[in-house]
């Protein structure tokens, strides 16, 4: 595809700093219930699932996918719903305490920092911050238009108490302010207990298989510049086809979720050589702090702190670059379900080809004697 070349303000324009992230306190039907009244919600790029018009979305383009997160002190609980896209959680800060099933029975995954879960669509889900401290998820939602939720049915007769109903639009109603009550027809009706019977439940051992602590990540050197000096940096899939040249990298999680999710760890002094891909790519800064440089020509430097959000276009030449005396370690997502394959500059191509190593015809890296130099007949 062709190259995109980003001007300073384009590029800055793209960053998401962890000050510029604004907190909705009343996004969803449970905000005044007791032990869900502290909730803060972030739609961070797309607008997620929020019924809120007050909720601020800090880079609304398309991605094929959503960022946002959550931020509740302890004991505080997100309620029961259901997503009709993925929904994954990135535990950056804090003890999370999973549950799912009709009424939260049916098992519990505890998250710490680093750890990511899966939770498969269609089932009630909740979550409550059991550690000791404030706590801090992101999440991935897949799709542009996620369709927002369904409340658990306790969850929309105890909200109306408090005056809160969800409209037909998605949109929180809160007469107690002076918002106007529309007829049934105009309001999301609780579903039935019959029709929560019927969706499918998860064992505990299904779920463990959608959980990637971070404890049990596969770092591997990723990409073609392995050999090269400065370079080497690795990555460790969680979910789906990722940009890893590394043949031996497989993610624990390979339903579709349309979005690809994998760890990149980089020493100080590290750096991931100038390449571009086809589709577009968020990173967030888990720990330390890296560079982007973007463009051949006229190149724009952009800094990512811990907890910020970055969205690089597609298109764009990129390096990432570790200048900092720490490690630095962020999360790569990738919108598709399908491979990707990031293409790397000419330069840094012939550099590994004299280092001994080249892409095979897959897309993946391999020591170069290894690759047969078949001879074909003229014809």
């Amino acid at each position: 595809m062709p190259s995109s070349v980003l001007t300073r303000d384009e590029a800055l324009s793209r960053l998401v700093k962890r000050a510029d992230y604004v907190s909705c306190n009343v996004a969803f039907i449970d905000c005044k219930k007791p032990g869900s009244h502290l909730k803060e919600n972030y739609s961070i790029i797309g607008p997620g699932v929020t019924s809120s018009s007050d909720q601020v979305i800090n880079l609304p383009e398309r991605h094929g996918f959503n960022i946002g997160a959550a931020a509740m002190p302890n004991g505080i609980t997100n309620n029961l719903h259901v997503h009709f896209t993925a929904e994954v959680f990135l535990c950056f800060a804090g003890e999370w305490t999973f549950r799912w099933g009709p009424k939260g029975e049916d098992g519990e995954i505890v998250g710490e920092p680093g750890d990511i879960v899966s939770v498969p669509t269609w089932i009630f889900r909740g979550f409550t911050n059991t550690g000791a401290d404030d706590g801090w998820l992101f999440t991935c939602l897949g799709g542009d238009d996620t369709g927002g939720v369904i409340w658990h049915p306790d969850i929309i007769r105890e909200a109306a108490r408090y005056g809160l109903y969800i409209s037909a639009a998605n949109t929180l109603i809160d007469t107690d302010r002076g918002d106007p009550m529309p007829d049934e027809d105009g309001l999301i009706q609780p579903m039935s207990d019959e029709d929560v019977a019927a969706l499918r439940r998860y064992t505990a051992e299904e779920m463990d298989r959608r959980v990637v602590a971070a404890a049990t990540l596969d770092w591997r050197p990723a990409f073609i510049d392995r050999q090269l000096d400065g370079c080497g940096a690795e990555m460790a899939p969680v979910i789906g086809a990722g940009i890893t040249q590394n043949r031996d990298h497989a993610a624990r999680i390979l339903d579709p979720h349309g979005f690809s999710l994998e760890w990149l760890r980089l020493a100080p002094g590290q750096r991931v050589s100038r390449f571009q891909l086809d589709e577009k790519m968020v990173l967030i800064s888990y720990e330390g702090s890296v560079e982007v440089v973007l463009n051949v020509v006229g190149p724009v430097t952009v800094r990512i702190d811990e907890r910020d959000t970055y969205s690089i276009p597609a298109g764009a030449w990129r390096e990432i670059v570790n200048h900092g005396d720490e490690p630095a370690r962020l999360v790569v997502i990738v919108s598709g379900d399908h491979r990707k394959r990031p293409e790397f500059a000419p330069a840094v191509i012939e550099a590994a080809q004299a280092a001994g190593s080249v892409l095979d015809p897959g897309g993946y890296t391999v020591a170069s004697h290894l690759l047969p130099r078949y001879t074909h007949p003229q014809t």
